[in-house]
């Protein structure tokens, strides 16, 4: 890494500053941790053992659910660390290899959601094509661009960010190694990390999150021409779900980066960064499995529930 310091660790924020806060931060977190492991994989073997969800729209999850537990095992096992041991350093190594994954993981999130809600666009408003333009050459193909694409994005942001150096300070205003929270204690920043933060912001922020939206604009429309309420509800149903995962996600991770940097802790932004990289991993399964009739069947056959 082409840092500029003889500082060889970051000192991370965890919450509080007394020791005692330490243990109940570090069961909420642990318990939330524990039901996102548990609600994801759930989903990953049912869709996995259920063959009657191996269409695109449940690999798409069975894929977001993968995501979402390698998104919060980057972040939150070294939290629960941090919070046991009082030592809230890491190297930079540590720092940056936590980065690289944090931002491969996010951005393979991102056009996961993308694809997802152009999924329900084709299957609602165009479902003579579905089976074309899904098949399964075209599903694997993509899945295997989103990952392609996820870790080109990381690693060009991460090393963007190593050509920061820091002069004064090494104490990070967050309790992850994020690259905005690097920016608040940067003496100098390179001019291709704004860059890759733009084009990041663009192309795996704004422009999903825009598209995603027409997309069920035109859904909506779709479904509000459907003559039977029985057929509306049906329509409604397959994409209510992943549209409230859309806006929970986007609706708290843009404004953390789209808000610019300032020199003092933000509580908006802990609280939010919080919600997308902890809170929201956990929900995504609980949004899917509660709202979605398929999957609770599955889950019901699973562990031999009776409905």
């Amino acid at each position: 890494m082409a840092n500029h310091t003889v500082m060889k660790e970051f000192q991370f924020l965890t919450f509080s500053k007394r020791a005692e806060d330490n243990l109940p931060i570090f069961s909420i977190f642990f318990i939330i941790y524990l039901i996102g492991i548990l609600a994801n994989s759930a989903i990953i073997a049912v869709v996995s053992l259920d063959h009657q969800l191996h269409t695109p729209m449940y690999i798409f999850l069975c894929n977001l659910s993968f995501v979402d537990t390698c998104y919060t095992t980057i972040t939150i096992p070294k939290l629960l660390d941090m919070l046991l041991s009082s030592n809230n350093t890491m190297t930079f190594i540590q720092c940056f290899t936590q980065m690289c994954f944090f931002w491969m993981t996010g951005g393979i999130e991102d056009i996961l959601l993308f694809t997802m809600a152009y999924d329900r666009y084709v299957a609602i408003c165009n479902p003579l094509h579905y089976h074309q333009i899904f098949s399964k050459v075209n599903l694997m193909r993509l899945i295997a661009a989103i990952w392609v694409f996820g870790f080109l994005n990381s690693l060009f942001v991460t090393i963007s960010a190593s050509y920061m150096s820091f002069c004064n300070t090494t104490t990070v205003p967050q309790f992850f190694c994020d690259a905005k929270a690097l920016t608040t204690i940067s003496c100098t920043i390179a001019e291709v990390f704004y860059v890759a933060i733009c084009l990041e912001l663009l192309l795996f922020g704004v422009c999903p999150f825009l598209c995603s939206l027409m997309s069920y604009l035109k859904i909506i429309g779709v479904i509000f021409k459907i003559n039977s309420k029985e057929g509306r509800m049906k329509a409604f149903s397959t994409c209510s779900s992943h549209l409230s995962v859309l806006l929970i996600y986007f609706g708290t991770g843009l404004p953390v980066y789209l808000k610019p940097p300032s020199d003092h802790v933000d509580v908006l932004d802990e609280i939010f960064s919080v919600f997308y990289t902890t809170v929201t991993p956990v929900l995504n399964p609980l949004i899917y499995s509660l709202r979605n009739k398929e999957v609770k069947m599955a889950l019901f056959k699973l562990f031999k529930i009776k409905s």
